[in-house]
């Protein structure tokens, strides 16, 4: 399929009746979208790597689509109160659609903003499941909740453990316990006793502050439980505290797997711990590495960014810009900026797979506003890249477990 031929066939998979709406309305002449997420603060480096996402998406949606857009992109400054300012002031300022905002708390406070003040919110990335939970009318998420994380992450574990012959009979659960931390915990206390084919058990759980500088006391303890691997939820900034904590005290176990969080396949991760980054695996939603849309934004990414790797950027680049694509489809389609009409359009959202660039089946929101089959990857760092090494049909190296420094105790 040439560039003419893949332009035509989104066109068509996004172009559905105008019937709902209505008589046909005159069409704006651009969509203004506030982008809201944590450019600074705890949270900056993976907030700017969503950035990096909403800043290629009104170039290649315009190529695409023929619609434009007008980013109105305001900072969190990782602050719950700030977003909700923030998202007060940009629908102030004219946004006709909000989209954020990656830490799931931030995300709850926009969330009743963009409810009362009804303006529709495209949640790009976010977990805690009560989100969708509220009967909103006005936020949508393309993302999934942390129980569905849970499930693919604890599955994809299976999977290594089958692909590499291995059967680890102990873990130690670590994670952050912030309002995602937390919420992952809850999942994974519910579903793990039910999953038989998981041939570990957990022999602690280990919470603890996602912006702590010296995390010696946990690593310690979780060393001491002499689990065969560390099973993870964390964030960027302390996967490295983590991490760097675990070499000073000689701890290797067969290998660090996240069951679903970001940190992990982060640049920073890699630059901050160079060979002490590779072998973590992190079972998360990802990019499709081998579909058109990815090489299309792709291209687009290392126009903007020469002298960066977008394997760096996989979740956050993908979700943001997915979400950014969602609210121009709608907008397309419903030919107006009206807050209602739009909404309207956005619930009927119905984007094909070969149209989106994350993992997942069509785009579909649910009565809650939530897209459901979004799937999830095993992403691997080898060789200071992270790598998807399963599900099979989409990897693009071979997973290794366990890490090679692995010494039982």
């Amino acid at each position: 399929m040439d560039r003419r031929e893949f332009s035509k066939t989104l066109a068509a998979g996004v172009a559905t009746t105008l019937a709902p709406f209505g008589i046909v309305r005159a069409q704006a002449a651009k969509l203004k979208v506030g982008v809201l997420l944590p450019r600074s603060g705890v949270q900056a480096l993976i907030g700017q790597s969503c950035q990096r996402g909403a800043d290629l998406a009104p170039e290649v949606i315009r190529q695409v689509l023929g619609v434009d857009v007008e980013l109105m992109n305001a900072d969190t400054e990782s602050n719950t109160d700030v977003a909700r300012t923030r998202a007060e002031r940009l629908v102030q300022d004219g946004a006709n659609v909000l989209v954020g905002a990656f830490d799931s708390g931030h995300t709850a406070a926009i969330a009743q903003v963009a409810e009362q003040r009804g303006v529709p919110l495209v949640i790009n990335i976010a977990a805690a499941p009560q989100i969708t939970e509220q009967g909103y009318k006005f936020v949508f998420r393309n993302f999934p909740t942390a129980i569905d994380l849970v499930r693919n992450g604890l599955a994809l574990m299976g999977d290594i453990f089958r692909t590499t012959n291995t059967a680890p009979r102990t873990a130690v659960f670590m994670h952050v316990n912030d309002t995602f931390g937390m919420a992952m915990s809850k999942g994974i206390g519910a579903m793990l006793p039910r999953l038989n084919f998981l041939p570990f058990k957990v022999v602690d759980t280990i919470p603890y502050d996602p912006a702590a500088k010296d995390l010696a006391i946990e690593v310690s303890k979780a060393k001491a439980a002499n689990p065969d691997f560390l099973m993870l939820v964390c964030r960027l900034n302390d996967a490295i505290v983590l991490r760097r904590e675990m070499v000073r005290q000689r701890w290797h176990p067969m290998g660090i797997i996240s069951p679903g969080s970001p940190g992990l396949y982060e640049e920073q991760y890699a630059k901050a711990l160079g060979k002490y980054a590779d072998y973590a695996i992190c079972n998360t939603v990802w990019f499709n590495p081998k579909s058109e849309m990815t090489r299309r934004v792709s291209a687009a990414f290392k126009k903007r960014n020469p002298k960066e790797e977008i394997a760096f950027h996989g979740t956050n680049v993908g979700y943001t810009f997915d979400a950014i694509m969602i609210a121009a489809d709608a907008f397309k389609r419903a030919r107006s900026t009206d807050p209602k009409v739009l909404a309207e359009a956005i619930r009927q959202t119905d984007i094909p797979v070969a149209n989106r660039m994350s993992l997942g089946g069509p785009i579909k929101f649910n009565p809650k506003g939530q897209v459901e089959g979004n799937l999830s990857a095993a992403i691997q760092n080898l060789n200071g890249l992270p790598r998807v090494t399963l599900p099979a049909e989409y990897a693009e190296a071979k997973v290794v477990f366990p890490s090679p420094d692995f010494k039982r105790a």
